[in-house]
């Protein structure tokens, strides 16, 4: 067939099998047109898979949206079941699910569209990634009707959706009645087994399975590490005749969400063979368990290996534990790097750098890469909104928030969160009890975080009665954070009558929680009660528990410091001691001029 192409439409098929940039895509549409090869049915196809895969590589503008204006460029009687197919699959690969669903619907409506085999492993795939249970029945039905319910492919991608609904009944039914099955078909019902909570059978079936290959082996360690079942993994990992570094890494990725770093660095350390993987799972594990520390060691020593480079995902796993750390000159290189490398496509990364900037203080320039952004996502808005909450610029958070708004970007209940913390921070109570009332009409239910926002902003204003009303309100999902929040409120402005009675229900709900008696101890200790402070570092004693001791952070010259109380480990603590008592004197002013001899020790 290729054979009877001419010598532009060769030149055509040549440009779209290598891999292509924005730019070069367009060129090669645009050389299409001129030479009048849109007709070419193949041609059009290869043309749509390719901005497909654009907008996986980070070309959105050239992707899927410019892929989809093709394909409804092309008239009716023009598209075929390959092309019709090749579109679907370009919907489903960038997670439009609804998308692919509407487009078969609209294509069977026009008539010019016959399903095949290769048509119904994409749509039930769409459904069981969009949960849209009825669809996905419907298309069982026409699977049937159709006479493809024998089909290996299809009947596995059924398997497969009712897997993922939660519906192991009908998957082990559709699996009984395959004729021929393939260990991806095994696979897809183990795997349903096993989501449903029913490891039992899970395993057994797992056992019985004629042929066990890499992958199956590979698909199994991932769900039970998702599910928390790490000796499970463990053991399947184990019962493995060979490894790859998906198995390695499956299994790291399930030891850091179960908040066992210590045993994901002994795999990752094990491993024969690493790759760019591997390594963002080991530093994201690092970040989600509050490693960062660990997370930036192993971070400089992948840069040291020259095999890897930082990628889209290294640099959104890495810059929480920057920001963690305030360590603002590592982030202002890594913002460099990732302008350098062009990694700065996708709004992740960007949301992830205001982030950073905004927790290491320079909300102004977290504002400046904000406003660089081609693409702003609802995350984008939301972290430069907690930024200037959390660091005290209410007016602007709010005014941000607005400008959200009026773009027409829907907030959620992250958003909202940012929006009351602002107004707690700043004091505008009657603004935080408008926002606050007019969630539900954005569709957003109050989550017991946005109740606790409220008792912090009624709190510091000192409306104690309405807070506690409020709190009285939601008394069914109360938590202990928000009752130390009102209890820290209470102590604030000396209301030890109510301050006592959040007390109590604070040890009853979290008698560990070593902050609530400091709270208490000092409540007292202000109204000079020293019996009840007595009693309170007793019931202290009894618990067993020591508060957490406070930790301070500082880059200097590039290096992290972290500093608690009363810690000698800083090479030059003496000098620190010594400065910080003078800033004690200075401070302290000129009352008491026997306080000048001062023990630099204790400060």
């Amino acid at each position: 067939m290729l054979m009877l192409w001419s010598t532009k439409e060769k030149q055509c098929i040549s440009l779209l099998q290598r891999p292509n940039t924005r730019n070069s895509l367009l060129q090669i549409h645009a050389f299409m047109l001129r030479h009048a090869l849109e007709n070419n049915l193949s041609l059009v196809t290869k043309l749509i898979s390719a901005c497909s895969d654009a907008a996986d590589a980070g070309h959105p503008l050239v992707g899927i949206r410019h892929a989809r204006r093709i394909f409804d460029h092309q008239s009716p009687g023009g598209k075929d079941t390959f092309l019709c197919n090749s579109m679907i699959r370009a919907h489903v690969q960038n997670f439009q699910f609804h998308e692919s669903i509407t487009l078969y619907r609209d294509l069977k409506r026009e008539g010019c569209f016959t399903s095949d085999n290769y048509t119904f492993p994409f749509l039930l795939k769409s459904c069981a990634s969009g949960l849209a249970l009825i669809e996905g029945q419907q298309l069982h039905n026409q699977v049937v009707k159709m006479g493809f319910c024998f089909d290996m492919f299809v009947s596995t991608a059924m398997v497969d959706m009712y897997g993922k609904f939660g519906n192991v009944e009908s998957a082990r039914r559709v699996f009984d009645e395959m004729p021929h099955r393939s260990p991806a078909s095994w696979t897809a019902v183990i795997v349903g087994y096993a989501r449903s909570g029913d490891a039992e059978t899970a395993k057994e079936l797992f056992h019985h399975m004629p042929e066990k290959d890499l992958p199956s082996f590979n698909a199994m360690i991932d769900v039970f590490a998702k599910l928390g079942n790490m000796p499970l993994a463990q053991q399947l990992f184990n019962e493995m005749p060979e490894k790859n570094v998906v198995s390695w890494t499956s299994l790291i990725c399930g030891y850091c969400k179960n908040g066992e770093v210590d045993a994901a660095r002994f795999m990752f350390d094990a491993m024969p063979k690493k790759n760019l993987f591997s390594w963002n799972a080991m530093i994201g594990g690092y970040c989600q368990n509050k490693k960062p520390h660990q997370a930036l060691k192993l971070f400089r020593e992948m840069q040291s290996n020259s095999l890897f480079q930082p990628d889209e995902v290294t640099v959104v796993s890495i810059i929480p534990a920057i920001a963690d750390l305030g360590a603002l000159d590592l982030g202002s290189w890594l913002h460099g790097y990732v302008k350098r490398k062009r990694l700065n496509r996708t709004s992740t990364v960007y949301s992830a750098l205001v982030d950073m900037y905004a927790k290491c203080g320079e909300i102004w320039k977290a504002q400046q890469v904000f406003y660089e952004m081609h693409e702003r996502e609802v995350a984008s808005w939301n972290a430069l909104i907690n930024g200037f909450a959390v660091n005290g610029c209410a007016n602007e958070a709010l005014e941000v928030f607005l400008e959200m708004l009026k773009e027409g970007v829907k907030p959620n209940e992250v958003t909202m969160i940012g929006v009351l913390t602002a107004c707690s921070h700043a004091g505008l109570v009657d603004e935080g009890k408008k926002w606050f009332r007019e969630m539900e009409g954005y569709g957003i239910k109050p989550r017991i975080e946005h109740y606790g926002c409220m008792v912090d902003l009624l709190g510091r204003a000192g409306c104690l009665e309405e807070a506690e009303e409020l709190i009285e309100s939601i008394s069914g999902e109360v938590n202990g954070i928000v009752l130390s929040s009102f209890l820290f409120a209470c102590a604030c402005h000396r209301d030890v009558r109510r301050g006592e009675r959040v007390m109590r229900k604070a040890v009853l709900m979290e008698p560990w929680n070593m902050g609530n008696y400091v709270i208490a101890r000092n409540m007292y200790a202000g109204e000079r009660r020293w019996g009840d402070v007595e009693r309170v570092k007793g019931m202290m004693r009894r618990t067993g528990n020591k508060k957490e001791v406070g930790c301070s952070v500082i880059e200097v010259d590039s290096r992290v410091w972290e500093f608690v109380c009363g810690d000698r480990v800083h090479p030059y603590w003496e000098v620190i001691y010594m400065v910080l008592g003078h800033l004690w004197v200075h401070m302290k002013g000129p009352k008491v001029e026997e306080e000048l001899q001062l023990d630099v020790r204790y400060c």
